[in-house]
């Protein structure tokens, strides 16, 4: 049997998905479903268990499983309560990782771009200490990823015991199918799509920099089959561990992803540039591109896809039809 937690989420259901088509029916969920439509996310898939998260200590007692995928966490960049989130995404974190080290489970996990903070120093996912230790992450998601990458990258570098196979996993700027329960952490494309198919006016930012032009700001955008398809290598590879970036390794413009919408429906852009809030101007990235030199050393060679056949497949394969959900 297999564990993901946050099986029910964005990231986490694209991975339960492509163990079902794998032909892995025996796939334990760990989330919470709530109220909010998330259950739908996984209304096609074949599970074993789903796992209330306060139930997990006592559903792992004695139980041995072939790996864990650990994506639960808030994911909120916005979120202010940090002893909810500490003990959430490093706590549980840390209590999964001693579980794996204890059971000899392969552990993968889910780290973040936004550890590197405002990426002054680059994207560079050197896992030892002393350039872990130069991050500075902007808010207090990216901080929790970042103490637990510092908790088992020390454990690495002490010689101390740790799974078979760990991996932690920076990933960059996803979007995909089943990501429509996150609100206003949704893609932008996900949250714009109804204006683009109606024909609205889309409202993307100023650039408030010199030399960069409006809606130029650029991200790593990766498209989620990518991600899933790191994951998928790393447990088929479980000669591999360490500490990876997961994106393209190419940064495009936000305008470039509206673009590739209007495109792929075939209508014309019809976007208009609105000055960005002062409440963030100051603090606003305007530039992610992930280094994936280490991952591809590591023996993938998977590939990525681009940006607008991406945005094509999202768009004619979900986005695009009356049931969006994977």
């Amino acid at each position: 049997m297999l564990l993901v937690t946050g099986g029910a989420g964005f990231i986490g259901s694209n991975v339960v998905a492509a163990l079902n088509d794998a032909g892995r029916a025996d796939v334990a969920v760990c989330d919470v479903l709530g109220h909010d439509g998330k259950w739908r996310n996984l209304a096609k898939r074949q599970l074993a268990d789903i796992v209330p998260p306060a139930q997990l200590p006592d559903w792992l007692n004695g139980r041995r499983l072939d790996a864990v995928i650990h994506l639960g966490a808030i994911s909120e960049t916005t979120a202010t309560d940090g002893d909810l989130v500490i003990e959430t995404n490093f706590r549980l974190s840390m209590r999964l990782l001693d579980w794996c080290t204890a059971n000899a489970t392969p552990f993968i996990y889910a780290s973040s771009a936004a550890t590197y903070g405002d990426g002054a120093l680059g994207f560079a996912d050197d896992p030892s200490i002393p350039a872990l230790k130069t991050l500075r992450p902007m808010n207090l998601y990216g901080w929790s990823k970042h103490l637990f990458d510092m908790a088992v990258a020390g454990r690495a570098a002490n010689g101390e015991k740790l799974p078979p196979q760990w991996a932690g996993l920076k990933f960059f700027n996803v979007f995909g199918p089943n990501e429509y329960h996150k609100g206003t952490m949704m893609s932008v494309l996900a949250r714009r799509f109804d204006d683009i198919k109606a024909g609205r006016v889309v409202e993307l930012f100023k650039s408030h920099r010199d030399g960069i032009a409006d809606g130029d700001q650029r991200r790593d955008f990766i498209y989620v089959d990518d991600a899933v398809r790191v994951m998928m290598w790393l447990l088929a590879t479980p000669s591999v561990s360490g500490i990876f970036n997961v994106g393209t390794g190419q940064a495009r413009s936000f305008r470039d992803l509206m673009l590739s919408a209007y495109a792929a429906l075939g209508s014309a852009p019809n976007i208009r540039y609105i000055d960005m809030p002062p409440s963030i101007r100051d603090a606003y990235q305007y530039f992610t591109q992930s280094d994936v030199d280490r991952l591809q050393r590591a023996g993938y060679n998977g590939g990525f896809t681009a940006l607008e056949d991406a945005v094509g497949l999202y768009v004619k394969g979900y986005l695009d039809r009356a049931d969006r959900f994977r």
